[in-house]
């Protein structure tokens, strides 16, 4: 498959993060086939909810480096005004349709899926809470249903200090 066939992806904070740790890291790996060969982008909420669970985690000068090695391998994709819009749009539709993705709690995974949507690239996730999403184009590798063990139903912040919890 060529490189413009496999364009870049969005990666979400459940696989970006499992590489990480050797107790999620059969989680990223699962995942390797659909971000291989591709540009990877994170959101600012990504790279945000990482350096959360890292410090919550007591993580040290070591583990931190290793943390910034993997980050300075994506792009990360800042907020402007477009990019708000879409966030916007995206909350409202949520909100209007009843979809999970509108609550309060999913604050950070409304971020990764607008900001995938304003790109027009796809979010690589191992998390529920971004199927059915219109317009949203999820590539995931694994059935959802063990998702941080709630099925998707974390918030962000436990999410990263799930990912990030011990070696």
């Amino acid at each position: 498959m060529s490189q413009v066939s496999r364009g870049p992806v969005l990666i979400d904070i459940g696989v970006f993060g499992a590489q990480l740790t050797r107790r999620t890291w059969p989680l990223g790996e699962s995942h390797r086939p659909l971000v291989e060969g591709r540009a990877a982008l994170v959101s600012f909420v990504t790279v945000a909810e990482l350096r959360f669970g890292a410090r919550l985690a007591e993580w040290g000068p070591q583990r931190l480096r290793r943390l910034d090695r993997e980050l300075e391998r994506a792009e990360i994709i800042w907020p402007g005004l477009e990019l708000i819009a879409a966030y916007v749009a995206l909350r409202c539709w949520c909100v209007r349709a009843g979809h999970a993705l509108g609550q309060k709690d999913h604050e950070a995974d409304r971020w990764v899926a607008a900001t995938a949507m304003w790109l027009g690239v796809p979010v690589v996730a191992h998390d529920a809470i971004f199927a059915n999403v219109e317009g949203l184009k999820l590539l995931t590798k694994q059935g959802l249903g063990a998702c941080g063990g709630d099925g998707g139903k974390q918030g962000a912040g436990a999410g990263a200090a799930w990912l990030l919890q011990g070696l």
